[in-house]
């Protein structure tokens, strides 16, 4: 069945070549004469086998003979190759459209559509335990949500993000959350955790933004999310930005020294680590688990 391999391949290139059109026109003629249990009338089969077996005559006559007598064996071991790759591929690209990824949910591993792993990445984060990543332990089980900052709508969604404001892979995933938190059937609550130690003191600062106006954590996370030119290790350049959303930085920075602002930080951190997190950022939508920056449409997927 070369002829099945030729209407492929000739329909490809016929796509710039007119000599090729033609090709593809006469394989096509002849898989469909073969699938009716007919005779190729146009001897494309046999021109195809003559011209290569020709060409290894000259490189090894005894590898040309061989082929030449199971030529058509060969054919549809071919074929086969090319269906079952084609069935991979197919898999591959639905669970990229679906997760992200071509291997599943949360998962790694190459993916054609994805090659550098871009969109499956995550900051670990820093932890003490010789376990690998486990997915599946990924909960929101027992964990107190309203210790975070949160945009509630009375929506019928909820949205957990789970990042960090010194990760890359966080930041590449603010877009897509910022269409989420746009949308009026979603509830929004949003938990720091400092997989950089150096953000860690950014906690207590968000937490008392909370504390002074619920919602201004909205405008503080744009900022510090979107800006490349904010040192997040400077503490001095992070209440500038409290300034810029309208909140007095001295009754900020006072309150993120106090001891129970301290305190509150350490709870929520404590609370997160129940979740089973092993990477920022990870996004809870209606308690089921992302982790990495995915699209828009991974995230879409999951409201109801």
């Amino acid at each position: 069945m070369i002829c099945i391999i030729a209407l492929i391949v000739f329909s490809i290139l016929g796509i710039f070549s007119a000599t090729h059109r033609q090709l593809a026109k006469e394989a096509f003629d002849c898989v469909f004469r073969r699938i009716t249990f007919r005779k190729c009338e146009s001897g494309l089969d046999i021109r195809l086998k003559s011209r290569i077996t020709g060409r290894l005559m000259k490189r090894s006559p005894i590898l040309a003979s061989k082929i030449h007598r199971h030529f058509e064996l060969i054919s549809w071991a071919f074929i086969i190759l090319f269906i079952v790759s084609f069935i991979y591929v197919a898999i591959g690209g639905y669970n990229y459209y679906l997760y992200g990824n071509c291997n599943g949910p949360n998962e790694d591993g190459f993916c054609i559509f994805d090659p550098l792993g871009e969109k499956s990445k995550f900051s670990e984060t820093q932890s003490c335990s010789a376990e690998p990543p486990n997915p599946e332990s990924l909960t929101l089980f027992n964990v107190d949500l309203s210790l975070f900052p949160s945009y509630d709508k009375n929506a019928e969604n909820d949205v957990v993000f789970i990042g960090c404001y010194g990760c890359p892979y966080t930041r590449k995933a603010y877009p897509a959350i910022k269409k989420l938190l746009d949308r009026k059937d979603v509830n929004f609550v949003f938990a720091h955790f400092p997989a950089k130690e150096s953000t860690y003191f950014i906690s207590n600062i968000l937490n008392c933004i909370n504390e002074a106006d619920k919602d201004k954590f909205i405008e503080f996370n744009e900022l510090i999310f979107t800006s490349d030119t904010i040192s997040l290790k400077n503490e001095d350049e992070i209440f500038e930005v409290v300034e810029k959303i309208g909140l007095d930085k001295k009754e900020i920075k006072h309150c993120s020294y106090l001891e129970r602002t301290h305190e509150i930080t350490k709870l929520q951190m404590s609370e997160l680590q129940k979740t089973g997190i092993y990477g920022t950022p990870t996004v809870f939508i209606n308690g089921e688990a992302v982790v990495g920056p995915k699209p828009y449409r991974v995230y879409k997927r999951l409201l109801k």
